[in-house]
This record gives structure tokens, sequence and C-alpha cells, in this order.
């Protein structure tokens, strides 16, 4: 009877690994499956919803088994979807591997780094980054790719990056290995002949009542919060007068006028006339942004460790960009 039951669970176990040819169904199993939050998760991987909803509902209905409970308050795993995300991670371990061990063969002759970063460390990072990594890695292309950190991390997830430079999140994946860089410091951008840019610095305080320009904390929660954050705790309310994602939006709005806003110290080097950008004075540890590279766990790849090893080497580039 064990020998009977032993084969009829390898059997289903074949079976099952037959049925599931879609990895990308499987990567959005394991996303719901370590955020058990089906929102968190849609966000993660840069879907909607729904679309995450679709995809492991057409995974069930391939494997024939509930894969999670769900109610209005919580998500769990049943027993089938607990035995699933132990055997997705090796299945997808293997195929990245696999993947990866394609793409070092296609591109023996011409190594391949792919590289993805926020708008600020593609900025102010990445070009000294890059010359010092090709002097002593001329051989290796290097792709870069700017993006906002909820666009990354996907790309990193699927394999699609091999390494980046983002705002680490409150909850990241399991499989994404970080090293957190620096705090990089925020400063006030006002217009060029608005009666604050006269001053070496700004007190907080002083931009009460002033028209603030922010980005939309979804899409960038970092920044959102470092001015918001900073607002609250000098005492004031912060006077949204305007809502914009992209930096160089942002910086065009204050040299039009339309408001201050607190940004990154590296954006300070896009060269925009008519914004002059101020230190905060008596600045808190609210007023930074933390930077950190991320990889994928248990994938091999020594263009990325050498890469990893320059920014090791070169801490120089980052490691007290205040000064």
């Amino acid at each position: 009877m064990h020998d009977h039951a032993h084969g009829f669970i390898q059997k289903n176990h074949i079976i099952a690994l037959g049925a599931i040819m879609d990895l990308h169904q499987l990567r959005c199993f394991l996303t719901v499956a370590q955020t058990l939050h089906f929102g968190q998760a849609a966000q993660r991987m840069d879907m909607l919803p729904s679309a995450l909803g679709r995809h492991i509902r057409l995974l069930e209905e391939s494997l024939g088994t509930r894969l999670f409970t769900r109610s209005t308050r919580r998500v769990a795993l049943t027993d089938s979807g607990l035995l699933l995300r132990e055997e997705a991670r090796k299945l997808l371990a293997h195929a990245d591997a696999l993947m990866l061990q394609f793409r070092q063969k296609s591109h023996h002759s011409y190594p391949l780094l792919r590289v993805g970063a926020i708008d600020s460390a593609a900025i102010g990072l990445l070009p000294q980054l890059i010359q010092l990594f090709k002097i002593k890695y001329p051989e290796v292309e290097v792709q870069i790719y700017e993006d906002k950190t909820v666009n990354l991390l996907p790309k990193i997830l699927n394999g699609r990056l091999d390494i980046a430079f983002i705002r680490p999140p409150e909850m990241m994946s399991a499989e994404i290995a970080h090293h957190f860089l620096c705090f990089e410091p925020g400063l006030v951008a006002v217009p060029q002949h608005h009666s604050l840019a006269a001053q070496g610095s700004i007190e907080i305080r002083q931009l009460e009542n002033m028209p603030m320009i922010v980005p939309e904390r979804r899409s960038r929660p970092h920044s959102h919060d470092m001015t918001m954050n900073l607002f609250h705790e000098a005492g004031i309310e912060a006077s949204i007068s305007q809502v914009a994602n992209e930096k160089q939006t942002i910086i065009n709005l204050v040299a039009a006028g339309m408001g201050l806003a607190i940004v990154p110290l590296w954006i300070s080097r896009f060269a925009v006339n008519g914004v002059k950008f101020l230190p905060i004075a008596s600045a808190s540890a609210l007023a930074g942004l933390p930077l950190s590279v991320v990889w994928l766990k248990d994938r091999e790849d020594d263009i990325r460790q050498s890469m990893l090893q320059v920014i090791e080497d070169h801490a120089e580039l980052y490691g007290d960009i205040s000064q």
C-alpha cells in the first residue's frame, strides 16, 4: 500500500511539472506565496491585480487543485500551495540557471551586463561607476535601463536585468539579494528668482504655505514620504500644488514657478535654467533617501560579480555623497 501511494505521488508530481509550462504563472504564484497579499504581489510584478488573479486561476486549473484560500481579510496557502512553493522555487532556479547558461554562451564573444537604475543613480553614480568597470573589463558590453524601483524589481526577478540600483521597498522578495549603499541627501529646488533662493540653506519650517510639487506615493514612495515626513517633523503641513512622477518634469515645473520640491541630491545635476538647489538646514535622518544594489539570489554570474566587486572597491563614489 505504501509503495502504491508513493508511486501515485511520484506520478502526479511528474504530471504536475509537465502541466506547468508557463514560468510566468509560477513567478506570479511565488510572489503571492511570499506576500500573501494579491495587491502587493501585483505591484511587485508590475501587473494589474485582476491579471495576477487570472494567472493564479489558470495555474490552479492546470494542476486541478486550489493553491490559496482567500477571505476578505487574509490569503493563506493550502497544503498543495505549500508543496508547490518549494517545488516552484527549485524549478524556477533551474530555469534561471539554464537561461543564464545559454545567455553566457551566446554572449561568449561579447559578454553582457544589464544594469537597471533609478533616475538619480543613473545621473549621479552610473557614469563614473561604468567608466571604472569598463577600464577593468573593456570586453563587457553594459546596457543601462533607467526606470522606477517598482518597475525594476520585477525585471530582476524575471531575469531581464542582472543588477539594479533602487530605493529598497519595505518588503522585498526573498529571491532578491541586496546591499545597502548610502542615504542620498535631499535638496530643496526653488525657482531662481524666488525669495528663498538667495539663502545658503533652507529650514523646512520656511516652506510652510509654499506650493510643493511631489511625486505620487505609489510610484515613488521614498521621495513622496521624505517630503511629507520632513514637514511633519517640523510641525507643519505640506501644501501640495502639483503631483508629478518624473524628476525632470518636477524640476521643469519648479523652473516655471509652479512650486518648490524636495529632490535627491544627484538630481541637481540636471541642467535646467532657472532652478536653484539648496541644502536643508539642520537636516535630520529623514532628509535622505536609501540607495541599494540588488540582484537575483542563487544565480551564478561572473560578470555581475565583477561589477559588485567594483562597487565594493569604489565606495568613494557613494559613501559620503553629502560632501
